[in-house]
C-alpha cells in the first residue's frame, strides 16, 4: 500500500513539474497572440492635422504695415477727379445758386417763430477752435478758399474768419455740417433750443455767425460731410484749406479725409483735429497712420491736437 501511494504521488510531483513551465508558455502564447491580433485589426493612424502657424503678434500698427506690399492697397486709392475747378472769386455765388436757390441763408435771418429761441453770445463753444494750427496755416497758404468738414456752431471757422481779415486776406469759408449732432450731444448742451422735436443746431450756427458780423465770409453747407465734398467735387470747387473735423470713429475719418483731400488744391493743406481722441480706439489716428499715409505715401506731421498733411510734400 505504501509503495502504491508513494508512486501515485512521484506521478503527481511529475505532472505538476511538468505543467508548470507549460502553462507560463501557454500564457505567454496568448499574450503574443492576442497583442498580433490587435495591432493586425487596428485602423491606420491617421497624420496629425496640418494647422497654419499662428500669425506673428501685432505690437504696433506700423509693423502690421511694413510687411504688406504698397501693391495690396491700390484698390483703396481715390482715383475719382474733380471738375475742372471754379476761379475762387466766383465759387460763393456758385453754392449760393445751388444751395440756396440764389438767396443767402443769412437774408431776413432769423424767422420769427425761432428769433427768440437762439442764444447770442460772443463765447462761441467747440474744441480746439482757437489752437495755434489755425494761425500756423492760413499764415503759411495765405487761403482763397477754406473748406470746414464738421463745424458744429462755428468757432473754429468764425475764429479763421477773424484770423484771415487781420491778416488782409479775402477768403470765403464754407462749413459742411448737416447740423444734427450726434445721439445724446444734449446731454451737454441743453442750451440749444428744439422746436418741435428738432434741434436747432443750424439756426444757432447762422445766428453766431451774424453775432460776429462774418456773414460775408462764412457761409454752410448744410449736409451730410459724404454728400457734400462729393457735391464739391463734381461743381469743381476745390480748396487750398480743408479741415476734417466730423466723425471721429475710424470709418468715418476715413471717408472725410480721402474725400477731403480730392479737393484740395495742389500745394494746398488739409488738416484736422483729434489725432489723440480715444473714440474708436483711436479711429483718427488709425486712419491717417494706419491707411491713408500709407496709400498715398506722405508724412503726418503734428500741431498740438491736430493732423497736418502739406500737399507740396506728398511724393
Amino acid at each position: 500500500m505504501k509503495t502504491e501511494h508513494n508512486k501515485k504521488l512521484s506521478v503527481t510531483n511529475t505532472i505538476v513539474k511538468i505543467a508548470k513551465p507549460a502553462s507560463y508558455f501557454i500564457f505567454l502564447l496568448l499574450t503574443y497572440t492576442l497583442g498580433y491580433l490587435s495591432h493586425s485589426f487596428s485602423p491606420p493612424s491617421l497624420p496629425p492635422p496640418n494647422f497654419p502657424p499662428p500669425p506673428p503678434p501685432e505690437t504696433s500698427s506700423i509693423l502690421r504695415f511694413s510687411v504688406i506690399d504698397t501693391t495690396e492697397l491700390a484698390s483703396f486709392r481715390v482715383t475719382t477727379q474733380c471738375s475742372d475747378p471754379i476761379p475762387p472769386e466766383k465759387i460763393y455765388r456758385e453754392l449760393i445758386d445751388r444751395i440756396f436757390n440764389g438767396t443767402s441763408p443769412f437774408t431776413d435771418f432769423p424767422q420769427p417763430h425761432v428769433a427768440e429761441k437762439l442764444l447770442r453770445s460772443k463765447k462761441v463753444r467747440g474744441w480746439g477752435s482757437n489752437g495755434a494750427v489755425f494761425e500756423n496755416l492760413i499764415r503759411k497758404v495765405n487761403p482763397r478758399i477754406i473748406v470746414e468738414v464738421g463745424t458744429f456752431l462755428g468757432a473754429s471757422a468764425i475764429h479763421m474768419a477773424e484770423l484771415t481779415q487781420r491778416l488782409g486776406l479775402k477768403t470765403q469759408i464754407f462749413c459742411i455740417d448737416d447740423f444734427r449732432g450726434w445721439a445724446g450731444f444734449r446731454d451737454d448742451f441743453k442750451n440749444i433750443a428744439m422746436l418741435n422735436g428738432d434741434v436747432l443746431l443750424y439756426h444757432q450756427f447762422l445766428q453766431n455767425v451774424v453775432t460776429f458780423n462774418q456773414t460775408g465770409s462764412v457761409l454752410p453747407v448744410p449736409f451730410s460731410s459724404g454728400s457734400a465734398l462729393a457735391k464739391l467735387c463734381e461743381w469743381g470747387v476745390l480748396a487750398d484749406l480743408v479741415e476734417i473735423d466730423a466723425g471721429h470713429d475710424f470709418l468715418s475719418a476715413w471717408a472725410d479725409i480721402n474725400r477731403g483731400f480730392r479737393i484740395l488744391r495742389p500745394g494746398g493743406v488739409i488738416f484736422g483735429h483729434d489725432y489723440f481722441t480715444a473714440a474708436d480706439n483711436r479711429g483718427v489716428r488709425r486712419a491717417m497712420v494706419d491707411l491713408i499715409a500709407k496709400i498715398h505715401r506722405f508724412k503726418v506731421k503734428i500741431d498740438g491736437q491736430h493732423w497736418v498733411i502739406d500737399s507740396t510734400y506728398i511724393h
